[in-house]
């Protein structure tokens, strides 16, 4: 039996997708930024979650999110599909979107550790060698000026969106302040700091960067000319802190001991069953009592 995902509520994450056979299909373009900006802003008041920070690349994405109602799957699930019917509608692209493998969710547990997770997202298109700033990106991108402060407006596309199907005209996303600081200033100023230094060590370490207008020539249907490297750990948390990282990894490990017991008796039979909190998929599709949710 593949390993639940633990969904809780008010968990923060850095949540990552990348593109099938690593393809540009997400490359900076207005179409791009308006279907994302848009399906995420939406599916943000759908589900409740709270946007932090996002950086689209040209065959992955960076969220850091806050889910206070323990909607996350739903929410991705809501950004995933539509992302790629209305990015295939515009392209022409006809096969998978997304790398099958899923997405990856891993868990923040402090804010020290929101923070360098989010300066870790901002600083990806200077670590990959393509641009010298972030802010030069010319894909999504989240300011950091606009972090815990900023109202974005996210109007409906033109593509794909039926002006009648249901779909609201316009909507806005908010980037909220994560849990655990005092500020917007707080969490910009942790944001920033790490953000520099993050820039500082790949312009050190490229040579020279591909540029802007190189960015903006790629076809979506290529792909970088480096191999990705093969396996690898799907971590599950990250923090920079070894004993808070020991602790969660441990509740962890109790969820998925309570929950293969609690499977095992639901399989034979036994009533009353209790599943532990953070069951996901078995509360939402097949409404099996779980601790927590009343």
């Amino acid at each position: 039996m593949t390993a639940p995902r633990q969904v809780l509520r008010g968990a923060t994450y850095l949540v990552t997708r990348r593109c099938t056979r690593r393809q540009f299909l997400l490359r900076p373009s207005r179409a791009t930024r308006e279907v994302f900006l848009y399906l995420l802003a939406v599916g943000a008041r759908r589900h409740g979650v709270q946007v932090h920070a996002y950086c689209v690349m040209s065959n992955h994405y960076h969220l850091v999110v806050t889910d206070p109602r323990a909607e996350l799957p739903a929410f991705l699930q809501f950004v995933h599909g539509l992302v790629a019917k209305a990015l295939n509608a515009v392209t022409g692209h006809e096969e998978r979107f997304w790398d099958p493998r899923g997405y990856s969710a891993v868990v923040l547990p402090t804010p020290a550790d929101v923070a360098d997770k989010t300066a870790y997202a901002l600083a990806n298109p200077v670590a990959a060698g393509l641009v010298e700033r972030g802010r030069m990106w010319p894909g999504l991108w989240s300011a950091p000026e606009l972090l815990g402060v900023g109202r974005i407006e996210a109007r409906r596309p033109s593509r794909y969106f039926d002006a009648e199907g249901g779909m609201p005209e316009r909507d806005e996303l908010e980037l909220a302040v994560p849990p655990g600081f005092e500020s917007a200033e707080a969490y910009r100023e942790l944001v920033e700091a790490g953000l520099e230094e993050r820039e500082a060590v790949a312009r050190r370490a490229h040579r020279r960067f591909l540029g802007v207008a190189r960015v903006l020539a790629q076809k979506w249907w290529s792909r970088p000319a480096t191999e990705e490297e093969g396996g690898g750990l799907r971590p599950r948390v990250a923090s920079r802190d070894k004993w808070k990282r020991i602790e969660v990894l441990g509740r962890l490990k109790a969820f998925l001991t309570a929950y293969r017991e609690a499977w095992a008796a639901r399989r034979e039979g036994e009533a009353g069953v209790e599943f532990p909190a953070g069951t996901y998929q078995l509360r939402v599709e097949h409404g099996v009592a779980c601790a927590g949710y009343g």
